[in-house]
This record gives C-alpha cells, sequence and structure tokens, in this order.
C-alpha cells in the first residue's frame, strides 16, 4: 500500500511539473513515507501539519504551491476524510462562527500574536493588505501608493470623516490624515492594534478604538474596509452591509477591499482556520452581490489579485531576515508555520486561485458617473 501511495503522488505530480526527492527549487523533499496517506487522510491539515513537522520540504514553497494548483492538483486528490474533518466541514456550514463573541479569537489569535512579528514583516507604516506595485519596485512604496489609491478612489477631501472598518494598526487612518486632511476613526478587534495604532496616530484627528462592526456609531462621508471582510463570514454578510448602509452618508462612497474567491464556499480552508485566520472566509462575486442587492449601485470593481503574491513574497523576505530576532519568542516549529502560510497564500495567489478586490459603492448612484482611478 505504501508503494502504491508513493507512486500515485509522483504520478500526480508529474502534471505540476514537480519531482518528489528532485533537484529543483520547486521539488519536494520527502523525509516521511507515512506522509502520503496522511494527506489523503487529512488533507490540507494534513499537509500543513506535516510542513511544521518537518516531515518534507521544497526549497521554494511558493513555486511549488504556484505549480500545484495551477495544474489543479487540489481538485484532483479525493480525501479520504476522518470523522473529525466531517465534523468541522458540518459545523461550518451550520453554526455562525462570526458573532460578536466567535469574531473575537480571530483577534486574540492572530492580530494580537505580537507587534514585533508584524513590525518586522511588515512595510514602514505596517499595512497588513495587499501592496499595489503598478508603479512601485518595492513594499513601502507599493504600500503607499496603495493607501493613496484609496483615497483617490473616494475623492476624499480635507475635512472628511472616514469610518475605517478593520483599521488594523492605523496605516490608511494616519495616510488620510495626514495627507488628505480627513478626520478618521478605526474600529478593530485587536486590542494590540489599538494601543499601537493610537501612538503611531498621535497628534492626528485619529481614533482607534476597539469595537465589532455590529456596534458602530454615527454617520461618515465614507466608510472603508481594507482586508476585514474576510472575517465576516457568508452568514453575516447582508448585516455587514446593511450596517455600512446605515453608517455611511447618503452621498458618501464605500470602499470594500476584500479577498475574493473564485467559487462560493461556505467553509474556510481547514489549515487557515485552525492556525493562521480561525473563522475567516472568502466571499465570491455572488456572495457580495447578493449582500449588497437592494442597498448600494456598484460604481466599479477593480481587480489586482497578481500584486498579493508580490506583497506576500516581500513580507516572507522579510520574515526571514528578521528571524534570528524572533526566534528565541516565536520557536521553530512557528518558523515553519508562518513560511508555510506566507509561501502558500503566494502561490495560490500567483495561480490566480485568488483575487483581490476593491469594490467602490455608493447608496444612490454617484451624479453624471463614477470616474474610475486605476
Amino acid at each position: 500500500m505504501k508503494n502504491i501511495t508513493k507512486d500515485f503522488a509522483s504520478n500526480l505530480l508529474k502534471a505540476a511539473d514537480i519531482k518528489i526527492n528532485g533537484s529543483r527549487p520547486w521539488d519536494v523533499k520527502i523525509y516521511q513515507d507515512k506522509l502520503y496517506n496522511r494527506i489523503l487522510r487529512q488533507g490540507s491539515i494534513g499537509l500543513g501539519e506535516s510542513y511544521v513537522d518537518g516531515w518534507w520540504e521544497a526549497e521554494r514553497l511558493d513555486e511549488f504551491f504556484h505549480r500545484a494548483l495551477r495544474a489543479k492538483l487540489d481538485r484532483a486528490v479525493k480525501i479520504k476524510r476522518d470523522w473529525k474533518a466531517l465534523l468541522f466541514i458540518v459545523g461550518q456550514v451550520l453554526i455562525n462562527h462570526q458573532t460578536k463573541s466567535g469574531s473575537q479569537i480571530v483577534g486574540e489569535q492572530h492580530y494580537d500574536l505580537g507587534n514585533d512579528l508584524f513590525e518586522a514583516m511588515l512595510d514602514k507604516r505596517m499595512v497588513y493588505t495587499c501592496g499595489y506595485w503598478k508603479n512601485a519596485d518595492n513594499l513601502d512604496q507599493a504600500q503607499e501608493d496603495k493607501l493613496d489609491l484609496v483615497c483617490k478612489k473616494l475623492q476624499l477631501k480635507p475635512g472628511q470623516s472616514i469610518l475605517d472598518i478593520g483599521c488594523g494598526w492605523g496605516s490608511f487612518a494616519k495616510f488620510a490624515a495626514e495627507r488628505y486632511g480627513a478626520s478618521v476613526t478605526g474600529i478593530t478587534i485587536s486590542k494590540e492594534q489599538v494601543t499601537l495604532g493610537n501612538k503611531l496616530c498621535a497628534g492626528l484627528p485619529v481614533k482607534i478604538i476597539n469595537q465589532d462592526y455590529r456596534e458602530i456609531q454615527g454617520r461618515f462621508d465614507h466608510i472603508v474596509s481594507l482586508g476585514m471582510f474576510e472575517h465576516v463570514g457568508y452568514k453575516n454578510y447582508r448585516t455587514y452591509m446593511k450596517m455600512v448602509h446605515k453608517h455611511l452618508k447618503d452621498d458618501g462612497l464605500f470602499l470594500l477591499h476584500t479577498i475574493g474567491s473564485l467559487k462560493t464556499v461556505k467553509i474556510n480552508e481547514a489549515w487557515i482556520d485552525k492556525y493562521i485566520f480561525p473563522n475567516a472566509m472568502l466571499p465570491s462575486i455572488a456572495q457580495i452581490g447578493k449582500s449588497l442587492e437592494g442597498l448600494f449601485v456598484m460604481e466599479d470593481w477593480h481587480n489586482f489579485g497578481a500584486d498579493y503574491d508580490k506583497t506576500l513574497m516581500a513580507w516572507l523576505e522579510n520574515f526571514e531576515k528578521a528571524w534570528p530576532q524572533l526566534e528565541p519568542i516565536y520557536g521553530q516549529r512557528f518558523y515553519r508555520m508562518w513560511k508555510f502560510f506566507l509561501a502558500a497564500c503566494a502561490g495560490g495567489f500567483r495561480a490566480r486561485k485568488m483575487q483581490l478586490w476593491q469594490i467602490i459603492l455608493s447608496k444612490n448612484g454617484v451624479a453624471n458617473g463614477y470616474t474610475s482611478f486605476r
């Protein structure tokens, strides 16, 4: 059985031009023959956990995933799911994991990991979303260009008020206040982000608070959400859009910046859910469309998902450089987990399996039409 499974894996990988124990950077080195059955039984959980356990390696993990996903190997393997995997699927479909209390989990498990980690990995402004690389050749410039792109798409004017849902460490809030003279209220479920964000934005008309989006107060000239919608969950998409509609002024614009899925799903990817972003979920075009029906006019839909590959690889490079200082705090298993996360996501965007959308919505339609900005 062991040889049959290995032969099956070898033949499967040929479609992606990946060799077992080959010499090219994207070839996979296998250190445990038990790996094949583990993956067949556990799917992505088995693949990710076995990597963290040191059962296999690829010099260019990002390129391994790019080739595997481009060849659609994720669809070619029929997983023999165990009872734990089946319970996970049923639970994801039946239960709303993104309630107010459930949404706190990702803040505690991911965004509160440690500001030292994110300061080392991200750009100088600490932007934890996709950069815009159209005219940039480094991460700092790509993130500044993205923030400026958002302001231009909002047609932002001095003195206007903005609500930033999922504001992170205040990178957009600080930029909009400094460069465009806006006043910004940012909300986040991460206590660590609130503390550092308010420190970084000191002296500016910026207020960052620990709050769930369902607790928003007031009305704003514009609303932005940069990389937070992935945590809302399909059971709450309509609620989210109704909240935005309620708190956006009648002539305001809403910019939604989110990773998107090519197909409608109701469950998160299992390994990502367990180790990186608990209770997260990527929306599809259909799900977003249904959630905003009757509430908003869709003014613009911009896809620059290929730029997330470059962003993730820049984060991975920064993480690798900083690891000697981070290792005593986080340990070797965290290193392999985090590298797997960044490289797998980069490969996924490179294979165009995931997208990055910026969507402009208005409540009543922009008079004489909205002018798209790229």
